[in-house]
């Protein structure tokens, strides 16, 4: 796709154009990866209630690991693009080959460390008496970690090809990584089961929650062998990825990563500080389940905002190599203004269906025909937590709906700037929403307030709007135009 550098792209009237010529193959990809989430978060809710809740709370590590990935590649994407708008082939296929490198280097040592840190995340997340879903969340975050490496990998090669105008390459390649999850999902989670009436039986492993993370790894793993085979074939023309990455080029790429890693990690910290606030709530295990659920469907809203952050991200970076910065900024917003109203459209119908959505999300297994005291005790406290965590993912994702317009705005110029290498401003964008406003204010509405699970709910909804409004007005001064990488 070479859209980014023809000359009828300098008249502003056709940016819109080009940014959806680059922007709709990643909205194609995020509508396979929100269908794929819900399938998962469907999977695992006909598991016993331990296990959502096991996932849940592995989000914290999970997304720490894979910020960490993307933050790699937020370095080489904006040396790649930024060298590709300068038509210097040389340097951004040299940047795509160390950065492949550095991908596995870290992908490793960050699995091991992962391994071995799960044990220490699961008890620090979840509450002391949810034995069961400690358990599993430290199997589960075990076996995903072995798919690091391979996570790595993708971000870094799928970052440098949107770097040089190729969309479509992630889209196909990660589509089939999201076909094989499925698939996976189907054979490793449930036992055997029966087709309807046709007497043919699906073949299944029945192991549970551990299946989950089986497929996890072993669709990413497939993934990162086709980046690998296909990157070679491209305008990358990658090769000689193994071995130990060039410690000038090391240095290049985290002079852009740090800023983003930090940013990414105080995220995650964040997050965790906020699980750890709904644990001590009433009925906070049933709300740490929700916040898995209302995430899912929640990506069903910001969908076209990523895919515009990263059509942005690659594009503002090659335009500032074309030595265009007024350009480059007409596409960053214009990317937020399209992105804010097609989250209005998607908004109105998720938050009046949030009911049955979430419903759909926790299924409740059937009861036996005949049950013991001991049973029917158990069945009704399962069934018990699976109504109250569909109660607080209704009353979360409405809270989510009324400021989403404004997480998309952050998303998309966070992506922008990200893209021109600017990745100091998102940091204190970060820090500022998140730390001094979120977990403070989470605290204090839900016990001080005493408002438990529903005031953390309002502080996510209102630090949101506060992320996107800060995304603004930093974008509009300018600093990232000026930014060298």
């Amino acid at each position: 796709m070479q859209t980014a550098l023809t000359p009828e792209t300098e008249s502003p009237e056709n940016l819109s154009r080009v940014l959806w010529a680059f922007a709709w193959p990643v909205v194609a990809l995020n509508s396979l990866q929100v269908l794929n989430t819900l399938l998962d978060r469907f999977f695992v809710g006909q598991l016993p209630s331990s296990a959502l809740m096991a996932q849940s709370g592995a989000m914290n590590l999970m997304f720490l690991l894979f910020s960490i990935a993307a933050s790699i590649a937020t370095g080489a994407s904006a040396i790649v693009s930024r060298a590709y708008g300068a038509k210097n082939r040389a340097e951004f296929r040299e940047a795509a080959r160390q950065s492949v490198r550095m991908a596995m280097v870290f992908g490793l040592l960050l699995a091991g460390i992962g391994i071995l840190a799960t044990p220490f995340v699961a008890r620090l997340v979840l509450p002391a008496s949810e034995t069961a879903a400690i358990a599993s969340m430290i199997e589960f975050l075990r076996i995903y970690a072995l798919g690091l490496p391979a996570i790595f990998v993708i971000q870094s090669l799928a970052g440098c090809l949107r770097g040089v105008g190729d969309s479509r390459s992630p889209m196909w390649i990660s589509g089939i990584q999201i076909l094989a999850h499925i698939a996976l999902n189907f054979v490793l989670i449930f036992p055997p089961r029966a087709l309807g009436e046709t007497g043919l039986v699906i073949p299944g492993l029945n192991l549970g929650l551990n299946g989950a993370a089986w497929g996890l790894s072993l669709s990413a793993w497939l993934s990162a062998l086709l980046y690998l085979f296909l990157a070679r074939r491209t305008e990358l023309g990658l090769s000689g990825t193994l071995g130990l990455p060039r410690w000038v080029w090391v240095q290049r790429v985290f002079r852009i990563a740090i800023p983003s890693a930090v940013m990414s990690v105080l995220r995650v910290f964040s997050l965790t500080a906020f699980t750890i606030i709904l644990a001590g709530v009433p009925s906070g295990g049933p709300a740490i389940a929700a916040m898995g659920v209302a995430f899912a469907i929640e990506s069903i809203m910001f969908m076209p905002a990523f895919g515009l952050s990263m059509a942005a991200s690659a594009l503002v970076g090659q335009s500032l190599g074309m030595k265009k910065p007024e350009r480059a900024e007409r596409i960053a917003w214009m990317a937020g203004h399209h992105g804010a109203l097609v989250v209005l459209a998607v908004v109105a119908p998720i938050y009046f269906g949030a009911h049955q959505i979430a419903g759909v999300m926790i299924e409740e297994k059937p009861r036996p025909k005949v049950e013991t005291v001991h049973q029917m005790q158990a069945a009704e406290a399962e069934s018990e937590a699976k109504k109250e965590t569909q109660k607080q993912a209704v009353e979360l994702l409405r809270w989510l709906c009324l400021t989403e317009v404004g997480f998309s705005y952050a998303m998309i110029l966070i992506g922008a700037m990200q893209g021109a290498g600017d990745t100091r401003n998102p940091l204190w964008i970060t820090v500022v929403s998140l730390w001094l406003l979120r977990v403070p204010l989470a605290w204090g509405l839900a016990y001080p307030l005493a408002l438990g699970a529903t005031g953390a709910w309002i502080s996510m909804s209102v630090s949101q709007l506060i992320q996107g409004i800060l995304a603004m007005i930093v974008f509009r001064r300018g600093a990232w135009k000026s930014q060298v990488v």
